[in-house]
């Protein structure tokens, strides 16, 4: 059989499988641009079954162009939490507001228009004109491309763009005249389901008859693909500071940096305890040097507390860090009568962590360790001889601020806030930290000051 008679095996029968076995996904239930994009930008990097809920929630909640480009982007995020990869949330926002300036709420349906958008590749851009508007692109993603290294014994790296180029040309001549929605998707739905990446289904296959790979025993070492960067490890101690007087029942968070990673999304306080050897994971440091670190960290931010112990370690994988959690409940204490008692230890290992990482890279906050003599924060009220409503000093803090104002931290410049269950349903984090602080309200890790 010919090349030309291969190609046309695998759109006919490919074609065929698909309107049999095709799932039923939601954004397949209508012809929307919007809901394509919306779901495109979502199953990057996730599997759809982890998709399905959070396409549901996003669109009731922001059902059209319009609402979504209108919308806080705090609440943008707190519908994307958990989904990983926030970048492509904001990006989404972005481009929906490009789309409300230039093109009138109304998705455009030319190619360079629609790959102008923020956060839309080749890919997306190819999948938005084929299944929203029935266009002959090509859609090609990491799935479509081992389909086709298998079938066509293409031995050439997935890694390299000339591969890339090569592969949209051949899905571009695939494509069945008026079938571009039908068959990009069947084509997708072969990768997620049959030709999987590590075990594939070669005999339930529609075109396994004329699957070039399989017939030369190739199926499994296809297709050709140079390994990633292993994804560095960081080792990090992170603080679940325990309010006390008018902070009592809340915790201590902050809001990352407006860029970078996980920008503007919530966390708790924490801090890199020692680059590890590319490739080698981080090792724990020992608690005794952790708490007092921890504890100088939070007060060159201006924040006095006393680690009390480990509760529990996590781990967090982005795509190129590992951190390594020790996770410790802190107690806030008073800094005028407590403090001197963790003041100096503390101080002193966090200044000589401070100095070692200034001969070595930022770390993955974008921020230089920063030493500071004493804490500090914008404080305009007398808080001498304050007493909370158990007859306990209240800290400088606590005194000077009500429990939901915000806060500035002294050396990184980020903002602090004391928050309580409640603030949870408003307020975007970070999976790790969405179910340490989750954990906390639910008492998963005992009470320190009741």
């Amino acid at each position: 059989m010919g090349l030309l008679e291969q190609k046309r095996h695998f759109s006919v029968n490919l074609l065929d499988w698909y309107m049999v076995n095709r799932r039923d996904l939601p954004w397949r239930r209508h012809n929307n641009p919007y809901f394509t994009w919306v779901s495109e930008i979502m199953l990057q990097q996730t599997r759809v079954d982890t998709v399905i809920p959070y396409f549901n929630r996003f669109i009731g909640n922001f059902p059209t162009v319009q609402a979504l480009a209108e919308a806080p982007e705090e609440e943008v995020l707190k519908n994307w939490e958990g989904l990983g990869y926030y970048s492509r949330a904001r990006n989404l926002q972005a481009a929906a507001r490009q789309v409300m300036e230039l093109h009138g709420g109304e998705m455009p349906q030319d190619k360079q228009a629609v790959f102008a958008l923020k956060g839309v590749g080749p890919y997306t851009a190819g999948a938005i004109l084929s299944i929203a508007f029935n266009q002959p692109q090509p859609a090609v993603d990491g799935n479509v491309m081992r389909v086709l290294s298998r079938y066509f014994l293409i031995d050439e790296d997935i890694m390299k763009g000339s591969t890339r180029v090569l592969m949209e040309e051949l899905a571009g001549e695939l494509i069945p005249e008026g079938r571009a929605r039908d068959f990009n998707q069947a084509l997708m739905e072969l990768g997620a389901l049959v030709c999987t990446p590590k075990a594939p289904q070669c005999l339930t296959c529609p075109v396994m008859e004329q699957c070039s790979g399989r017939i030369a025993g190739r199926e499994l070492t296809l297709p050709v693909k140079t390994k990633a960067k292993p994804p560095r490890p960081e080792q990090r101690l992170v603080a679940i500071v325990e309010g006390r007087g008018a902070h009592r029942g809340r915790v201590l968070v902050r809001q990352r940096p407006a860029t970078g990673l996980l920008a503007r999304m919530w966390e708790l306080p924490h801090v890199l305890a020692a680059p590890a050897t590319a490739g080698k994971k981080a090792g724990p440091l020992a608690d005794e040097p952790a708490m007092a670190l921890l504890a100088g960290s939070l007060w060159a931010e201006g924040f006095a507390a006393r680690p009390e112990g480990l509760v529990t370690h996590a781990e967090h994988v982005f795509s190129h860090i590992v951190w390594s959690l020790q996770v410790y409940k802190c107690t806030e204490q008073d800094q005028s009568n407590e403090l001197p008692l963790i003041a100096a230890e503390a101080r002193a290992a966090y200044d000589a962590q401070a100095a070692a990482k200034e001969t070595t890279a930022l770390d993955a906050t974008g921020s230089a360790a920063v030493q500071a003599s004493e804490p500090g924060f914008t404080n305009t009220h007398n808080i001498s001889g304050s007493l909370d409503e158990q007859g306990e000093p209240l800290s400088a803090l606590a005194a000077s601020k009500p429990a939901y104002d915000v806060l500035t931290g002294k050396g990184d410049g980020l903002t602090y806030r004391w928050i309580g269950p409640e603030d949870m349903d408003t307020m975007a984090f970070p999976n790790i930290f969405l179910k340490l602080i989750s954990s906390y309200f639910a008492g998963a890790y005992g009470q320190l000051n009741d």
